[in-house]
């Protein structure tokens, strides 16, 4: 049993937690810049309330707003409009991208070139992790960016990327986790970024770098997630089915940033570079028949490892029956999930079949727990067309 466990941030969870983040945002300083989204947090009733108490505090703030998953020119712009004014601390309130936004925006203060120089697989300087601290607090249940150490940026277009800024020092120095913020997270948002963290939950379990305290982790997230995704979905003001999904988003970045992930994640960069799919519907729409199509190659390879492994999950969610009965019933319960949130086709981003070969080439298995051929990402595809 080998294996190294990262650095997590100093995690404040609970319901009206968010009220402490001016006194936490004193202990930096006394000018922050803050990164927000469109809507998320800006419309919730927690928003005034929360830069009347800045103000109160006499603390400086300035703000920048993402609207969509943060591109290479998008942090530019922020380090260059704000570097001369010297924050002394960076939050990021909002979704992932937000949230990835922050990061990157709080590393590059401290650095002189464009981040497109320090991405993976696609610049050749090296980070020396230096960073202005930056204290992390989603408005939403699904990337679980709060808890890891790379922010995500995507280049769209015909030549695009979705390539990560990561260094150990990256992580944020708080994770503050208010399941008070969700409750203004519209329908299609919740399911998209639950599925995101469902699949990041079961691809950590199933990773074939994974060790026993991403399991055990992973299986609590499983369970809460799965027994709470269609109460947010339908009853969005119900606070206990919201707290379990932002502990469940929360012990999915901690999973994944220590087990990393499989297939789907794998399907994402080329999906979300190529063609601008959002994150969580490419998580959503593709997690039932990724799955599907894996459990009928494990089976025919006689991978017990994982056909175990799934069958404790399968048992995680309540399908508490023979072993294959109770997987088909758990791959079943994710399709399902996929109708009921309506969850978009790729045909709906103009996605066709020619495409298909350009998106399998520029896909990898990462930790994916079994050796998937051409035809097997090709049926997938398919499935989801």
């Amino acid at each position: 049993m080998i294996f190294d466990f990262a650095t997590t941030p100093h995690i404040i969870f609970g319901a009206g937690q968010l009220a402490i983040l001016p006194k936490l945002i004193s202990q930096y300083g006394s000018k922050v810049l803050l990164i927000t989204g469109k809507s998320s947090f800006e419309n919730s009733e927690q928003s005034c309330k929360f830069y009347d108490e800045l103000k109160t505090a006499k603390i400086d703030f300035r703000t920048v707003q993402i609207e969509n998953e943060p591109s290479p020119n998008d942090i530019d712009q922020a380090v260059l409009a704000h570097r001369k004014w010297s924050s002394e601390v960076i939050i990021g309130i909002g979704g992932g991208s937000v949230i990835d936004a922050g990061k990157a925006i709080s590393a590059m203060l401290k650095h002189e070139l464009s981040i497109s120089n320090y991405l993976e697989d696609v610049g050749t300087q090296k980070t020396n992790g230096n960073k202005v601290p930056f204290i992390a607090v989603p408005t939403t249940s699904g990337t679980g960016s709060e808890a890891t150490k790379n922010a995500v940026i995507t280049q769209a277009g015909t030549n695009g990327f979705k390539k990560s800024l990561r260094h150990n020092n990256y992580v944020p120095n708080i994770a503050l986790i208010d399941p008070l913020l969700t409750l203004n997270c519209p329908p299609n948002v919740t399911a998209a970024s639950g599925m995101d963290a469902f699949t990041q939950l079961l691809e950590s379990y199933l990773s074939t770098n994974s060790n026993p305290i991403t399991d055990a982790l992973a299986l609590d997230g499983i369970t809460r997630l799965a027994t709470n995704i269609e109460t947010a979905y339908m009853q969005g003001n119900n606070i206990e089915a919201r707290t379990n999904m932002s502990y469940a988003a929360l012990i999915s970045g901690i999973t994944l940033a220590n087990a990393g992930l499989g297939l789907v994640h794998g399907f994402a960069q080329p999906l979300g570079s190529l063609f601008n799919l959002p994150h969580g519907i490419v998580c959503g729409t593709l997690m039932g028949a990724a799955n599907r199509i894996t459990v009928e190659r494990i089976r025919k390879t006689g991978n017990t490892f994982t056909i175990n492994k799934y069958h404790k999950a399968a048992m995680a969610v309540g399908f508490d029956s023979t072993e294959n009965k109770a997987i088909d019933q758990f791959i079943d319960f994710i399709d399902e999930l996929t109708l009921k949130f309506k969850l978009p086709k790729l045909s709906n981003f103009g996605i066709e079949t020619a495409d298909f070969d350009k998106i399998i080439s520029n896909t990898g298995l990462k930790y994916h727990p079994e050796k998937l051929s051409n035809n097997d990402l090709h049926k997938i595809l398919e499935m989801r067309l």
